[in-house]
């Protein structure tokens, strides 16, 4: 018997079953936390390095025309809010795509390159359409007269106006927006 209670001595005290419950939880507790973390961390660096300036979202609400009354816009070139029920061609245009259907482009995961030359710039045109040609759909190039800026990157909720071209800085943002559907429902 005394050989017994030496052996149970020297054996460790095995936590009990409730112990091992409550340290499994807290593994897993401290694992999710983790993994939060670690998601957080990455989405928040995802979302500090998206290119243009975040606008608030207007909504999606479809009118019938143009001139059909609505909210004024938040920003210029519009980046959401009322649009009409059909899209503009994908592509180059030559003049002017109205508010009202541009962004129902952007709705449908488009991208605009809008440009200002009051004195005309054919060589700025010419080269934003060498930029855009790279594209099938979901991008379109026109004119927008009365930026403040020489060129105008809008998607859904994002724009980005700047003087002079920048090849490497309109296809970021093309890359960032292009493609993502903005329907709600």
């Amino acid at each position: 018997m005394a050989k017994d209670k030496t052996r149970a001595a020297e054996r460790p005290e095995r936590p009990s079953r409730a112990g091992r419950r409550r340290a499994g939880r807290l593994l897993g507790v401290a694992a999710a936390a983790v993994v939060v973390a670690v998601v957080g961390y990455f989405g928040y660096e995802a979302g500090a390095n998206r290119p243009g300036v975040e606008m608030p979202d207007q909504g999606n609400l479809h009118i019938q025309t143009e001139r059909e009354p609505h909210v004024p816009y938040n920003s210029e070139p519009p980046t959401s809010g009322p649009h009409l029920p059909y899209l503009a061609p994908w592509g180059v245009h030559t003049m002017p795509v109205a508010k009202e259907l541009q962004v129902h482009n952007l709705e449908d995961g488009g991208v605009m390159v809008q440009y200002s030359c009051p004195q005309g710039c054919p060589e700025l045109v010419e080269k934003l359409r060498a930029v855009i040609s790279q594209y099938r759909d979901k991008v379109i190039l026109a004119p927008y007269p009365g930026l403040k800026a020489r060129i105008a990157l809008t998607a859904w909720t994002r724009i980005d106006a700047f003087e002079d071209f920048d090849a490497a800085r309109i296809q970021r943002f093309i890359k960032a927006y292009r493609g993502i559907d903005h329907h709600r429902g």
